[in-house]
């Protein structure tokens, strides 16, 4: 037993105060070094996809790039409107807000069609991404316009502050869920290990490889930007493996010291523990880094940042795993054997520690793989089938600033500005670059442009172009009378990009040219996902098939893999469509349903339950293989084995599922089908998969299941007496 996961064990069982008070520095010192760099954001540019995503960069070299706005709507708090005293409000707030360094510019006020509102707009300088920190100035100033003119109602309302509402939004929803997980997942490992003391070490090492994950992500965000999601993604999944690779370490630590009956100390059992659950929680965290880096394939900010936050979060949960949870419980044993000794010596019989075993309810579980293995294979996969059905009416979108909650103080001032100035729900830009001897053919080509939209009933009046200082670099901003998750602005940017460009400014010799805008983005990134989807599907069954055939030596066992892994995730996204693409579960999962899903949810999905299943994969086949190269023939191993590992199992499904349903919880739309489809995915493997798909497959695979090696079988003379060091040896 020498190998690393051992040795690491062994030192830490040995030193426990060293190896704890070194761990407890290591994440002091990964939050003090992620404090002292910050956390490097995403900028504009890196969100930045397709024909938009171009367009854009071409109107960033001429200076003409979108600049964020607010809008601020002036109207009566009551009766009719006080047209004049609107105006001077309007005057006094545009005076106030052209002084803030943070103002790019303040357009002349303007009136509803009806006069009951007017509009003052503000643009602030610098990127998109940054306005939401420059809103403060502006709210400050519309504040005292408001306290100057009590008989006025002033919203305000914009990409800025609807960003920064729907960033307190998210951190009011992760409280809430943390308060609901932490108590739920203590409560579960309560049951499990019939102690507060041992339930709380999960818990204690999966927060503090949280905490140390936090502050590394900070630092690694200067090599790949963080796009606001690491920190989620860190706790959601920092929880679930954090607790779930302790679990599955402590859990067999236990069995050994119930089958030891008080003959090993506990350093011997801790070393005992990493040599089987050891390595099972080392290759199951290093099949969910590798799983997690396909997403790396999809050139895309935002996955890019989930599965940083994913590896970094994973990695330290498998070093505490290999470091911390050995002295802990060291310590804990320690205090154990001291405890039986009093014991002992006052003619008191020794506590009972729960052990392995299968208990009556799982014994009743596989009875139906036991008896009729095909019928239950059958049965199963049929049902998983059943639920893949409603994948053919997969609808995927991106989730617009239209998805957001209305909870959102903006998103109701939002509301109201698009039903007063229906000019202002969506622009197209179109961007032309080219030489400046093409300047004169440019601009007529975009009057042509703007002439021919002005006479589409899908366009609205109020088009305006900006050239660029040089002449090089041209916009043309057309303003669509239609929210940016409708048909017909859809409809709008396709007859745009199909038709009246290629027709216009498509001609001009030498031009290059794009569309961008919002609705533009929300087609484009869809698009982008959709066209990296295969290479990212691919790199992901090549990974998870290779990591099994390398853990356990089979081809069989990795080809079974990769296709329990694609049933469950398409039955779980299945069942994520009959939810959330309807609407008869709004009221319950409390959602407004968009007819769709997330664009990022199925790709997300993919990936981070292949990685996860390996958790039950590795622990559930391990103790399989355990049982066969100890000369178990390969049916009572596969019952015994799945029966023994049953209760981790279900308690490490439990804690995940109650993860990411705390998600569901969220306001935001596409956090609420994440969780979701995760938990419901964890369910279906737990259950469904390892209880009645994966040992009625085995048995009926049998000696097969080894193929192309069979584990070779020790012989009997390498086992102590009580058969522990031959059944550590063999699993190294």
């Amino acid at each position: 037993m020498n190998s690393l996961t051992v040795r690491t064990a062994r030192w830490s069982a040995r030193h426990p105060w060293r190896a704890l008070v070194g761990w407890l520095v290591f994440v002091m010192l990964c939050l003090a070094a992620g404090s002292a760099v910050g956390t490097h954001s995403a900028t504009t540019a890196d969100y930045r996809v397709g024909e938009a995503g171009r367009a854009e960069a071409m109107a960033a070299e001429g200076g003409l790039e979108r600049r964020p706005a607010e809008q601020l709507l002036i109207s009566a708090r009551s009766g009719a409107l006080d047209e004049q005293m609107a105006q001077a409000a309007a005057g006094e707030l545009t005076d106030r807000t052209e002084r803030l360094p943070e103002v790019a510019s303040v357009a002349a006020p303007r009136w509803s069609k009806d006069r009951r509102i007017l509009l003052v707009e503000v643009a602030l300088n610098g990127e998109e991404r940054d306005a939401k920190d420059k809103v403060d100035a502006v709210a400050a100033e519309a504040d005292a316009v408001r306290r100057a003119h009590p008989g006025l109602l002033l919203e305000e309302t914009g990409s800025p502050s609807v960003s920064k509402g729907v960033d307190a939004q998210r951190g009011d929803d992760l409280a809430l869920s943390e308060k609901i997980t932490l108590p739920v997942t203590l409560v579960t490992l309560l049951v499990v290990f019939g102690s507060l003391m041992m339930a709380a070490v999960p818990l204690l090492l999966a927060l503090s490889s949280i905490a140390a994950a936090i502050g590394l992500s900070m630092v690694v965000s200067h090599v790949s930007p963080d796009a606001g999601v690491g920190t989620n993604v860190i706790l959601m999944i920092g929880l679930a493996v954090g607790v779930d690779y302790t679990l599955f370490h402590l859990k067999r630590e236990r069995e050994e010291r119930a089958r030891a009956g008080g003959r090993l100390s506990s350093e011997a059992l801790v070393e005992l523990a990493a040599a089987t659950s050891g390595r099972a929680v080392v290759v199951s965290g290093l099949a969910v880094v590798a799983s997690t880096a396909t997403l790396y394939l999809a050139s895309d900010v935002i996955f890019s940042s989930l599965a940083t936050g994913t590896i970094v979060v994973v990695l330290v949960a498998v070093a505490s795993s290999l470091t911390a949870l050995p002295a802990l419980l060291t310590v804990l044993g320690r205090r154990s054997e001291r405890r039986a000794g009093r014991r002992a010596e006052r003619g008191r019989p020794p506590r009972r520690t729960r052990g392995e075993g299968g208990g009556r309810v799982w014994t009743a579980l596989l009875r139906p793989a036991a008896r009729h293995p095909l019928a239950t294979l059958v049965v199963a996969v049929l049902a998983l089938l059943a639920l893949v059905l409603p994948l053919a009416g997969l609808h995927i979108t991106e989730m617009s600033r239209d998805t957001h909650s209305r909870e959102i103080p903006a998103m109701r001032v939002y509301d109201r500005l698009n039903a007063a100035f229906p000019e202002q729900r969506v622009t197209h830009d179109v961007v032309v670059r080219a030489d400046t001897s093409e300047s004169g053919e440019v601009t007529a080509a975009l009057g042509r442009l703007a002439g021919v939209a002005g006479a589409d009933p899908l366009f609205a009046d109020g088009s305006s172009v900006a050239t660029s200082a040089d002449q090089r670099v041209s916009v043309l901003r057309l303003r669509v009378p239609h929210l940016g998750n409708s048909a017909e602005a859809r409809a709008s940017l396709e007859r745009l990009r199909e038709k009246y460009v290629p027709e216009t400014v498509g001609r001009v010799a030498g031009a290059r040219y794009g569309v961008s805008g919002d609705v533009a983005r929300y087609a484009d990134y869809p698009a982008h996902q959709n066209a990296k989807l295969p290479l990212v599907l691919t790199a992901l069954l090549l990974v998870t098939f290779a990591m099994t055939v390398y853990a356990f030596r089979s081809v069989v066992l990795g080809l079974l893999g990769v296709a329990l892994n694609v049933l469950s995730a398409a039955a779980a996204l299945g069942l994520l469509v009959l939810v959330f693409q309807h609407t008869w579960a709004e009221g319950v999962l409390g959602f407004t349903s968009t007819g769709s899903i997330g664009s990022r949810v199925p790709l997300f999905l993919f990936v981070i339950l292949f990685g996860l299943s390996m958790d039950y994969q590795v622990f559930v086949v391990s103790r399989i293989r355990e049982a066969v190269l100890a000369g178990v023939p390969t049916r009572r191993a596969v019952l015994d084995g799945i029966r023994s590992s049953a209760s981790v199992v279900t308690s490490a499904a439990v804690v995940m599922t109650t993860v990411f349903v705390s998600f569901v919880l969220l306001h935001i739309i596409e956090m609420k089908q994440i969780g979701f489809v995760l938990a419901a995915a964890v369910l279906l493997d737990a259950f469904v998969v390892r209880i009645m798909i994966l040992p009625a497959a085995l048995l009926l695979l049998g000696e097969r299941t080894w193929w192309p090696a069979r584990p070779e079988r020790p012989a009997p003379a390498q086992a102590d007496p009580a058969g522990h060091r031959a059944r550590a040896a063999d699993v190294r």
